[in-house]
């Protein structure tokens, strides 16, 4: 479960599309603000998950190879194919211009209520429920499981945690390389989605197909 929730974690804080909508965020007037009411959102979003999880587990998990922990295996390698075929998909349609969407012509003039709800809406949903399905294994009884969980929704967050902390700290430095980054990010946008989605689509479809042999 450990491996599982620290690739996924990764896989969800290294997203160019929503560290691009935060650099905006953090760019715009009261951005710190806004980027705070962002991070908070993102991360009570990957909290409320992992705490329906929970409360349908009992905080404990499945016995090995009943129905509920096939389900969820069946659910992560479903999730790893979709990943894949995603990737696959995105690599082979023709390159498309860089250019700006409309919407974030809207972010300097946005609430803090609008930046947590841009936060849900830009939440990488199949990494979110392959996260969930993952800490379906999740024994509350151990420290260490709780730790893990911890660990994992921090993970997850972390690059909006760090960038939200050099605003904070070091906001004309943090401007200037931030939006050098957001730039970097647009100009690679598709080929990070393409190898994320690859790469963690067939960790979760060799891992589940393993743990539905074994």
């Amino acid at each position: 479960m450990v491996l599982d929730l620290v690739v996924i974690g990764v896989a969800i804080t290294l997203g160019p599309l929503h560290n691009s909508a935060f650099i905006l965020l953090l760019s715009s007037l009261h951005g710190a603000r806004q980027g705070l009411a962002f991070l908070l959102s993102w991360l009570a979003n990957l909290v409320v998950v992992i705490t329906l999880v929970m409360l349908l587990t009992n905080g404990q998990p499945p016995a090995r190879h009943s129905t509920p922990s096939t389900a969820a295996i069946a659910a992560k390698l479903a999730i790893g194919v979709a990943l894949v075929l995603y990737g696959a998909h995105r690599h082979r349609r023709p390159p498309r211009p860089h250019g700006t969407p409309r919407w974030t012509a809207r972010i300097d003039n946005a609430s803090p209520i609008t930046a947590a709800g841009l936060a849900w809406v830009l939440q990488p949903w199949g990494l979110v429920a392959a996260g969930a399905a993952t800490a379906l294994d999740a024994d509350l009884s151990t420290a260490t499981d709780w730790f893990a969980l911890t660990c994992y929704c921090l993970l997850a967050t972390l690059s909006l945690i760090v960038m939200e902390t050099y605003v904070v700290w070091a906001p004309t430095s943090a401007n200037a390389r931030l939006n050098a980054l957001r730039g970097w990010l647009s100009r690679h946008q598709e080929p990070l989605i393409v190898t994320l989605s690859l790469l963690v689509g067939l960790w979760l479809t060799a891992h589940s197909i393993y743990d539905l042999a074994s």
